[in-house]
């Protein structure tokens, strides 16, 4: 039999990838709020992976108390994560995902998910068998512009979706002066928080990619004030104009 996968966080995102692995043959043991992991990591040894499936705004306290057994397996797939967020896993695997999955419906995928570290042919393989393209990428550098222009994507179209509604086809078609604006602030703030500089343009055209791949896709999350209340807290700390998310932050008042 081939070695468990722990799944921490059993939502909507979770089960996707632990059909995925059951898929290859991995038994999936599920952490929930309720269990201490801790103890599962003394019962389940020696683990091929541990999927942490949690809301970005648990990570960070999650990941505070994870089992040192689990450091050197460790995947991440969560939003707005950028490589100072699992500075102390070097050994992690991320994944930035590009499909989506609702309640009552199937995953549906807008364009293939890049994936890199030491369990990415794993996701590879496992999301494959359930016909959801991964990319494997060579380098923390690659990765890292993923993370980004992910990130570039959910934070633009959701902060103009609170001015918008609509979907990102209509706001890159009808309001592309302001998705641009915006955009670029948020440039600045991952150039900020990460501190690198990125080719813009590249950028702009990886998010106008995904755009192309859903177009119909909604603009605003659930997510969609806290994201712009986070980026607005960003870029306090760091002193950064951002003029466009603080048009829209003052009229959200």
């Amino acid at each position: 039999m081939k070695q468990p996968v722990i799944l921490v966080g059993v939502g909507e995102m979770g089960s996707v990838f632990a059909r995925g692995f059951l898929r290859l043959g991995h038994p999936v043991y599920p952490v929930t709020r309720a269990m201490d992991m801790s103890q599962v990591a003394d019962s389940v040894t020696d683990p091929e992976a541990v999927l942490v499936a949690v809301a970005e705004k648990d990570l960070k306290p999650l990941l505070a108390e994870l089992p040192s057994a689990w450091a050197d397996r460790l995947i991440l797939l969560q939003n707005e994560l950028l490589p100072a967020d699992y500075a102390d896993f070097p050994d992690a695997t991320v994944i930035s995902v590009w499909f989506e999955k609702k309640k009552g419906q199937d995953s549906k995928v807008i364009i293939p998910s890049p994936a890199h570290g030491p369990k990415a042919r794993l996701l590879e393989q496992a999301l494959a068998s359930i016909d959801i393209p991964v990319r494997q990428l060579e380098s923390g550098t690659d990765m890292l512009f993923e993370l980004v222009a992910k990130n570039l994507y959910i934070i633009t179209t959701n902060i103009a979706g609170l001015k918008t509604g609509g979907n990102v086809g209509e706001l890159w078609r009808d309001h592309r002066e302001l998705a641009e604006a915006i955009a670029n602030d948020v440039i600045d703030l991952q150039q900020a928080l990460t501190g690198e500089i990125f080719d813009r343009e590249a950028l702009i055209q990886s998010m106008v990619t995904a755009f192309d791949g859903d177009p119909e896709h909604k603009c605003m999350g659930r997510s969609a004030t806290a994201r712009l209340q986070r980026a607005m807290e960003h870029a306090d700390a760091h002193q950064l104009e951002v003029p466009s998310l603080a048009e829209i932050a003052a009229n959200m008042h």
